[in-house]
């Protein structure tokens, strides 16, 4: 049976449950089969079943253990009903069918569930029972009873082309050879479970890894199934031209118990190849041993020069992620950073095998030699042996090749077995941390396993050097690392500042120019600014340099008291000596915090300071503002938010829908431009006041410094107005070189809220991004930034241990 094509769990019952669902909904265990209802049935449902007179003659069969029901169509021989029945030909089911529930044998569901929409249908697979399998196995010898424990042996897809691991799920059933096939989907792999499970065997028991590699077309896979599954189909072979192994393909072996692994051959045609050659090395890191399957006549240097390659790539970058495998993940067994063991099968026909010209010298050192000679070491691996045989008539002898794997397996000094969930988190590690597209300006041809594979993509900017860190480094907060000297670009400004006086005592401190020293107030630090300039603070040394310390002759701090180092600019990375010269910035954020504290904190007295302020300069005729609690024509109570309003003729308190008309009032003084009055007051307009009433000479200075506290206002609130419209302007004017401008700001920059009238934006003072006010609340300083008080900061940057 190949198990190349699409194949799954296989659905086979332990247990048959009752197929009728009558009673128990088919969770019951079947206890009868009988034979007019075609169906398997519980305690609970034959009983109920065949409560009615017609039914309980039914013939009924006790179900024993390891019992098959026959199939409910089966035409037998001669394709009629009668004859099966006649002749008892009728042939025990294979499947069930869920959905048009009967039992079937293997030509009868070839023949009405091949084709159309029932071929989609689910099915269950019948197995003999346990019973009847250990009454046939008692009979059988060793050999084959382990050829019996292998004929339920099926591959499937590990990892496919683009180094994704695989799995498996049912999606119908098919034939093959004339037995039952499960047709499956190939889907990620979610976690250890399904790769056990796809395994078929047991999570604690112990394994060793076997995995093969050789060109295309060298028989890999042949050798695979004659070594460990007496010549059965397990892993696909094909007479075509194209590769019939695609991916890394996976079984298990239960007589040697191993997971047996076939790999896509080298130099065969595929789209990857980058890829497909990182893939095998990830494979041959999780291996106990490797057999190098080759035909031919003598051995070549790409069999050297692979094994070498490989050796130096497992050892450069395999090893110690094996190791940080074992401590991340915990593992009971350490996982051996010394490789696997390997053995060169070697087939020849017209050539004789490797050392038969000497029987006095032994081919393994025949094999060190040839290392030697093309400069090639494979210290990685833990023992490397040779197997040849000679083929004059087919078929290969692979007798020799299987005691030399059993031999190598029993070995346990180097490479000692452990549990599949410890395999699968290895090829998991492996695969999170050498992951990705290979550009195709790294891929090197001179040799198997360069190091663009499993390095870092990322280029400097500036020089245009690569990373030498592991692929995948930046996960876990590693930074970046060339060892090439990196150039100045004017473009980057990527110079950095480190303190002359430390670096003489032993000590590298990195230094930024900024606005005020971290001792000085705010307010002080800008004072200082505007005086004597930026300052340079050493965190040892205090301040070491201020930019205009002196009238005159103030020098370059790189010729006084810093040293300049060039650095790499990393993609995603800012540049090193922004302008921190942000006294504008901070300006106008003191100006903002002082306008909002007034605000917020003056909200509640305001309206009581200004009622006493109003009633201090107004005419005696007018009522005093806490003497009025309601309007006096319409009568509605004064809340705390509403504005009074005096009548200017008759001086009661009002509110604005009844005294919003305006006229000149000469007789007090109003005039002669129109001033606000009541509606009676504005309708009574020919009354004529008494000499007693007219304002004297004390009320007409009161009345003056009313006039006057008006226009004060009226004025204050235009220029209030007024400094509103160009406050953006100023903001873009003051803005650091590493904020982002305002106008580019669309949405904040963690939440992705868009920013509108009601959602203001602000700035993170570490990494200069927009964010609302949610995202952004946290305070803390960015001395980097020259902000040595705690300022605004974004969640993100929030997180970030040590100094900003």
């Amino acid at each position: 049976m190949s198990a190349h094509t699409q194949t799954a769990e296989k659905g086979q019952n332990t247990t048959l449950l009752c197929q009728e669902s009558y009673v128990c909904s088919g969770t019951d265990e079947a206890i009868f089969e009988c034979d007019e209802c075609r169906s398997l049935q519980c305690q609970r449902c034959e009983e109920e079943l065949h409560q009615p007179e017609r039914l309980r003659n039914h013939e009924r069969t006790r179900i024993r253990p390891g019992h098959v029901p026959y199939c409910d169509s089966c035409k037998g021989a001669n394709g009629n009903i009668m004859h099966a029945s006649m002749t008892g030909s009728r042939q025990i089911a294979a499947v069930r069918c869920q959905v048009c529930k009967i039992n079937l044998c293997v030509e009868c569901q070839k023949r009405t569930h091949a084709g159309g929409n029932r071929r989609k249908h689910p099915v269950t697979v019948y197995h003999a029972g346990k019973a009847q399998e250990q009454e046939e196995e008692e009979g059988m010898d060793e050999e084959t009873k382990r050829r019996k424990m292998t004929e339920k042996v099926v591959s499937f897809l590990l990892v496919d082309e683009t180094e994704e691991i695989q799995s498996s799920v049912i999606i119908g059933m098919g034939l093959r050879h004339g037995q039952p096939l499960p047709l499956i989907l190939q889907g990620p792999v979610r976690n250890e479970e399904e790769f056990i499970k796809k395994l078929d065997c047991s999570p604690d028991q112990h394994l060793k890894v076997v995995s093969i590699f050789g060109n295309t077309g060298d028989g890999k896979s042949h050798t695979l199934n004659h070594t460990f599954f007496y010549g059965r189909e397990v892993f696909k072979t094909s007479p075509a031209q194209e590769s019939c192994t695609v991916g890394v393909w996976a079984a298990y072996d239960p007589v040697r118990k191993v997971v047996v692994i076939d790999t896509e051959g080298l130099l065969g045609a595929t789209v990857n190849l980058s890829q497909r050659t990182r893939l095998l090395l990830k494979v041959l890191a999780i291996s106990d041993l490797v057999i190098y399957r080759t035909r031919a006549d003598r051995l070549h240097n790409d069999l050297f020069k692979f094994l070498g390659d490989a050796s130096e790539a497992y050892l450069k970058h395999f090893t110690k992620e094996l190791k940080a495998t074992t401590a991340r993940c915990g593992l009971d067994v350490p996982l051996s950073t010394l490789g696997p063991g390997v053995i060169i099968f070697h087939e020849t026909v017209y050539t004789k095998l490797l050392g038969s010209d000497h029987p006095s010298e032994v081919p393994e050192k025949l094999i060190q030699d040839r290392f030697r000679k093309l400069s090639c070491f494979p210290e990685a691996f833990s023992s490397i042996h040779y197997k040849g045989t000679r083929t004059y008539n087919p078929p290969t002898d692979f007798s020799g090749l299987r005691r030399a794997v059993e031999q190598q397996l029993e070995n346990n000094t180097t490479r000692s077995p452990r549990q599949p969930g410890v395999i699968y988190k290895a090829l998991k590690a492996l695969s999170d941390r050498f992951s990705g597209e290979i550009p195709d300006d790294q891929m090197a041809h001179s040799s198997f396993f360069p190091d663009e594979y499993f390095t870092c993509s990322s280029v400097c900017l500036s020089c245009g050097c690569g990373c030498k860190k592991s692929m995948n480094h930046a996960k876990e907060g590693v930074p970046h690392e060339s060892k090439s000297r990196c150039r100045y670009s004017h473009q980057y400004d990527n110079r950095v500042y480190t303190c002359k006086a430390c670096y003489e005592r032993g000590m590298e401190v990195s230094v930024v120019p900024k606005t005020s020293a971290s001792t000085d107030s705010p307010w002080l630090g800008l004072a200082k600014y505007a005086w004597s300039g930026y300052v340079i603070e050493c965190p040892n040394c205090g301040v070491v340099y201020r930019s205009r310390q002196y009238w005159f002759g103030n020098q370059d701090p790189v010729n006084t008291v810093v040293r300049t180092e060039i650095e790499h600019v990393w993609p995603g990375t800012d540049g090193f000596l922004k302008d921190n010269n942000n006294a504008a910035q901070r300006l106008l954020d003191g100006m903002n915090f002082m306008a909002q504290s007034v605000s917020e904190l003056s909200l509640g007295p305001t309206k009581a300071v200004t009622s006493w302020l109003t009633d201090q300069i107004a005419p005696a005729y007018w009522r005093p503002n806490s003497q009025i609690l309601s309007c006096k024509k319409c009568n509605t109570p004064f809340k705390d938010n509403d504005t009074k309003h005096h009548c200017r003729a008759c001086g009661e308190g009002f509110c604005d829908g009844c005294s919003s008309k305006t006229r000149p009032v000469p007789e007090r003084g109003w005039g002669p431009a129109p001033v606000r009055v009541c509606d009676n007051c504005y309708d009574n307009r020919g009354i004529q006041l008494d000499v007693a009433e007219l304002p004297s000479d004390e009320e007409g200075g009161t009345l003056i410094a009313r006039k006057v506290g008006e226009a004060v206002q009226n004025t204050l609130g235009a220029v209030v107005t007024a400094m509103d419209i160009p406050l953006g302007l100023v903001k873009d004017a003051a803005r650091p070189a590493y904020w982002v401008p305002d106008h580019e700001i669309l949405h904040c920059h963690n939440c992705r809220k868009e920013f509108s009238i009601k959602l203001s934006k602000h700035h993170c003072r570490a990494c200069g991004q927009g964010f609302c006010d949610e995202c952004s609340h946290d305070r803390r300083a960015v001395p980097s930034r020259g902000w040595d008080h705690p300022v605004r900061v974004c969640f993100n940057c929030n997180k970030k241990p040590g100094d900003l």
